[in-house]
């Protein structure tokens, strides 16, 4: 009887082979689904660092881990929802990056997509929503973008680095936030670039859209979503990309600035930076964008020689709506530090106010239309 069955099944496998067929046979593995190619580039933070023991939570060295090692921990998890490629792009604290190195991201981030199906990118946290903004702002596909990081580092009791990791990889890879932008994935939840800001130095839990609202959540094999951004309306259509195309830019990019107010400040830090050469300063207001006497003068004075200001609130959220006044444009509900990438990408495409109000009123403020019947 197993002679018979041994030469059934080797027949088969002859007859397969001429057909050009291949055969299961008992033993053989079946072919393996196609899964999404993932690629993750690596930039450092806490995600990727080193505690000097598994409970040193906050006592660690940042950017030590290579991205390919941290994806390596997740097989063959992470196997099952993704083809994932590795690039460093480099290694350190989020806030040691410049604008230059802003460009050049874009520039890996867009040249990655052009052969994968999503991209990831890991960074800290500090400043990972102006890392965020900035390539929703300049990244040329739709594909997903996701950003992810994580408050304690890869070597510590209760990390939560690796499930991070591996929950931006799965929602990248299931395509889900296609037409999104670039949005950030921790502690399960999924955030808009443009909403999202980080609310405490230390908790897990930092990250939050205010008002708006998270966008959605990945609950283990369960990705969630709740709303959109509001130019997902424009996807498949050429209107979807921002005008900010960095290969058509100048080398040198303007220099845009922030300055604070508070009770009874001065004007001279506006003075300061205008002496200096900047082309743009955003405020951070009190309440709706209120600034001292002192600031106020300076402002002016400002306009005058060319300096283009946005304000923003101090608050945390809260609009500044737009005023139509000569020099000063009303960035909305957008953060200081995402004004001032708004306002420094614009200033780059021209030193038109009306455009650049009018980026300002759509690209910075994002309200959906509804179309009328």
């Amino acid at each position: 009887m197993r002679k018979l069955t041994r030469r059934s099944t080797v027949l088969f496998t002859l007859i397969s082979l001429a057909l050009g067929t291949t055969a299961s046979v008992a033993g053989a593995e079946p072919d393996k689904k196609p899964v999404p190619k993932v690629a993750v580039i690596g930039t450092g933070g806490t995600i990727s660092g080193v505690s000097k023991n598994r409970v040193s939570f906050q006592d660690y060295e940042s950017g030590k881990l290579p991205i390919s090692k941290m994806v390596d921990d997740l097989k063959p998890e992470v196997d099952t929802v993704a083809d994932v490629t590795t690039e460093q792009f480099g290694n350190k604290g989020s806030g040691s990056y410049s604008i230059a190195d802003y460009r050049r991201l874009t520039a890996t981030v867009d040249q990655a997509l052009k052969t994968n199906d999503a991209v990831v990118v890991t960074t800290g946290t500090d400043t990972m929503e102006e890392f965020a903004y900035w390539l929703d702002l300049t990244v040329r596909s739709d594909k997903p973008v996701v950003l992810t990081g994580s408050m304690r580092p890869w070597t510590v009791i209760g990390t939560d680095a690796p499930a991070n990791l591996y929950n931006a990889i799965h929602l990248a890879a299931s395509g889900k936030t296609t037409c999104y932008g670039t949005v950030l994935m921790l502690n399960d939840q999924i955030q808009a670039a443009r909403e999202v800001r980080k609310t405490d130095a230390l908790r897990m839990d930092t990250f939050s859209s205010g008002a708006s609202g998270e966008l959605g959540v990945v609950d283990q094999d369960n990705i969630r979503l709740n709303r959109a951004p509001a130019r997902i309306q424009q996807c498949g259509k050429k209107t979807w990309e921002t005008p900010f195309d960095l290969d058509k830019m100048g080398k040198t990019l303007p220099r845009v600035e922030i300055a604070y107010s508070y009770q009874d400040a001065g004007g001279e830090a506006i003075k300061a930076f205008a002496d200096a050469g900047a082309d743009g300063v955003v405020t951070a207001g009190t309440g709706a964008g209120g600034v001292s006497p002192q600031m106020s003068a300076a402002r002016k004075d400002a306009v005058k020689n060319g300096v283009i200001f946005a304000s923003t609130t101090r608050t945390g959220s809260g609009a500044v709506y737009d005023k139509n006044t000569d020099g000063v444009i009303g960035a909305d509900d957008l953060t200081p530090q995402k004004a001032r990438l708004l306002l420094l990408l614009s200033l780059a495409k021209t030193d038109d106010q009306n455009q650049i109000r009018t980026w300002f009123s759509t690209l910075g403020a994002a309200q959906f239309i509804t179309p009328r019947r």
